[in-house]
């Protein structure tokens, strides 16, 4: 495959939008990514947009894979989510020691990696050689389709708290059924179990050595984007499908309103206050949404590019702003889906979807307004963070 390039993936992805809408009833019924959807990502070269560039990827920078993702979500949230999986999981890759990068890459450049990385669900013993891992964790996305899987755990014999992350073969570990949800209901986020399962050291990473530039495979892999520390630009990977999903409800609303009439009076939507005032509100938020979310991926790639790190104060921004641009996109689609009237709450109606599908990613830890803001307000106030991964 020739060298893959940012403008040619976003031509791709705008190219499959129409595909992945008709797709999306299927999707959602089947509660994973269609085989054939996961193909034409893999064949796409989506999968090899994060891949080191040692290996022949495009290793793009964080506006980019903002960008590709967002337009993906456009057509489905769920392979959106997916593929922002798929994307992060192979980035991630190229943190941990080179030979587990080789013993994966060297096989297939488009393996499939998933990850489920919330720490407290995983316990690690150390033992002769590396570790043994036991634990369940919820949210695998697409966890079906990939060959390998990141699992977050805890180490239980530290003297401190030691996040570390294990990456594991799809033979050591189990897909438990318990996906269904009311939104993002194909993105297959099954429960995954692993029971005392043995990794060896390679295959695994402590969560402080992605935090300063300067983890294992820093020295395989150098360009920038690898530095930039991994949990801190967490907003972007989930970020892009929430800003997806608003960008084209807000398109698809404007679109329908210039031609309907109100199903009761029967005026064009076009001429009520109402629903201009509305659709002014819902763009406008989405529109700041998304230089939160892109403004945020150029400072610190630049940052980066001139060979620094982001401050800790400007690591906690970025996650707030980042949840601020969800709600900002949740607010947007709400206020579209309370314009809609009786015909908006059919499953058919993709505004409803929008809704569902949006809200359920606000879920997401790095969208949550919360324990982001009280982060970025508790480092403003000159007080030590509160999130040890960042």
């Amino acid at each position: 495959m020739p060298k893959i390039t940012r403008e040619d993936l976003l031509v791709r992805a705008k190219e499959m939008i129409p595909t992945l809408r008709e797709r999306a009833e299927e999707t959602e019924a089947l509660r994973r990514i269609p085989d054939q959807t996961i193909r034409d990502l893999v064949d796409g070269g989506f999968i090899r947009a994060t891949l080191p560039a040692r290996y022949g990827g495009a290793e793009l920078d964080y506006r980019s894979i903002m960008e590709i993702i967002g337009m993906i979500s456009r057509g489905c949230a769920s392979t959106g989510w997916v593929l922002c999986n798929l994307m992060s999981c192979t980035f991630k890759l190229a943190f941990w020691p080179a030979q587990a990068q080789d013993e994966i890459w060297g096989e297939s450049v488009d393996t499939l990696f998933t990850g489920n990385l919330i720490f407290p669900a995983g316990r690690a013993q150390r033992v002769d050689g590396g570790y043994v891992l036991r634990g369940r964790w919820p949210f695998g996305s697409g966890i079906e389709h990939a060959a390998w899987n990141f699992f977050a755990g805890m180490v239980a014999d530290s003297e401190a708290p030691e996040f570390r992350i294990f990456l594991l073969p799809k033979s050591d570990f189990t897909i438990l059924d318990t996906w269904r949800a009311s939104g993002l209901r194909g993105t297959g986020s099954q429960d995954a179990e692993v029971e005392d399962v043995f990794v060896p050291e390679y295959r695994t990473l402590n969560a402080a050595d992605t935090r300063e530039g300067n983890s294992p495979g820093s020295q395989v892999n150098p360009a920038p984007v690898y530095r930039l520390p991994l949990f801190a630009m967490f907003f972007t990977w989930v970020g892009a499908v929430e800003l997806g999903i608003a960008e084209a409800a807000v398109e698809d609303y404007i679109d329908a309103a210039r031609i309907r009439a109100a199903s009761y009076s029967g005026q064009k939507l076009s001429e009520l206050t109402t629903v201009q005032v509305k659709i002014a509100e819902a763009r406008a938020l989405v529109s700041a949404a998304r230089r939160f979310y892109l403004d945020n991926c150029d400072h610190a790639m630049a940052i980066a590019r001139d060979g620094g790190l982001p401050s800790m104060e400007e690591r906690a921004r970025y996650r707030a702003e980042g949840a601020l641009g969800a709600q900002f996109c949740c607010k947007a689609v709400d206020l579209l889906a309370a314009a809609s009237g009786g015909g908006g709450i059919y499953d058919r109606n993709p505004l409803s979807r929008a809704f569902r599908d949006i809200h359920a990613g606000r879920a997401h830890i790095t969208q949550t307004w919360e324990p982001n803001a009280t982060t970025y307000g508790r480092v403003a106030l000159g007080l030590e963070s509160d999130n040890p991964l960042l």
